[in-house]
């Protein structure tokens, strides 16, 4: 190699050529530049509000739509839920036409005034602010929580010391009514009751059958105790604080059971399916014998 080379080389390494100075316009990168140029990035206390904006708008949707949580007020659900408990309510099934059904815990708004009397929390900022995104209980709504007994169409019925009884089916509480509690009684109604639910209502009554002012007590209102459907909130699914006692809600294996209208309707017509057949077949019999008789004469 001639003795130029070196300095060819030197002068693409460190751009000080003067030809490659004349190439390289002011402003503009070089052919030997390799380092990508630094943009600006936004300041985190910039971003901070759009951030916090987009959490807010993300729990007001889940709140309204999918999950809210409420807080137990009242011992009615003993021991299944604790005065203070924390639940988390499925607001997302009503929406594509689910239906309470018998067993589960539901959420769902004052009826019929069955809350008059009762104290109202006047919250503060703060406490108004966590209701509004769905992370406390809002002072201003009338909300209660119990376990639906019967659906539209059902017959409850109850007596004395019990047990309680859908469409004639007995059902076997003990895994959650509260210990020392008689299924049923109510001292204010005579300790019995049978009523029919109508569609589109559900019967209630709280765990702590003793200390739950259910749909047993509101019998003389305008909905007759009933609760309607489109009062429901949702389900509660799930015992989210205290943390131990966190656990889900499952529908207790007595209403596994067909308590359905339709089982009662089908036990009495099975009691004697062959006697009302060779009723209905007899007549039959007869006719075709008067019909072959004279032509087998001839």
């Amino acid at each position: 190699m001639d003795a130029a080379d070196p300095a060819t080389d030197d002068a693409v390494t460190s751009g000080s050529d003067s030809a490659a100075d004349e190439r390289t316009q002011p402003g503009e990168d070089g052919p030997g530049d390799s380092a990508p140029k630094q943009k600006n990035q936004r300041s985190f206390w910039k971003e901070l509000p759009i951030l916090i904006g987009i959490a807010l708008v993300l729990a007001l949707l889940i709140k309204t739509f999918l999950v809210q949580a409420f807080s137990i007020p009242s011992d009615s659900m003993q021991n299944t839920l604790q005065q203070g408990d924390r639940v988390l309510v499925d607001k997302l099934t009503p929406w594509f036409g689910s239906e309470p059904e018998r067993g589960e815990v539901v959420v769902f708004h004052d009826p019929s005034q069955w809350l008059a009397g009762e104290p109202t929390a006047d919250p503060n900022a703060i406490q108004t602010f966590l209701s509004w995104i769905g992370l406390m209980p809002s002072a201003e709504e009338k909300d209660l929580i119990k376990r639906v007994i019967g659906v539209g169409g059902d017959t409850v019925e109850c007596k004395g010391t019990g047990p309680v009884k859908v469409n004639g089916k007995a059902l076997s509480e003990s895994s959650y009514v509260y210990p020392g509690n008689t299924p049923c009684t109510v001292d204010d109604i005579g300790g019995q009751f049978k009523v029919k639910v109508p569609e589109g209502y559900i019967w209630v009554m709280g765990d702590h059958r003793q200390n739950s002012r259910d749909s047993r007590y509101n019998q003389d209102d305008k909905y007759h105790g009933m609760v309607p459907v489109d009062e429901v909130v949702g389900r509660a699914i799930v015992k989210a604080w205290p943390i131990n006692r966190w656990g889900t809600l499952p529908v207790p294996d007595t209403f596994d059971q067909d308590l359905s209208t339709r089982s009662a309707a089908s036990t009495t017509l099975s009691t004697a399916p062959q006697g009302l057949a060779l009723a209905a077949a007899v007549p039959v019999v007869l006719w075709r014998r008067r019909r072959i008789e004279p032509a087998e004469t001839r």
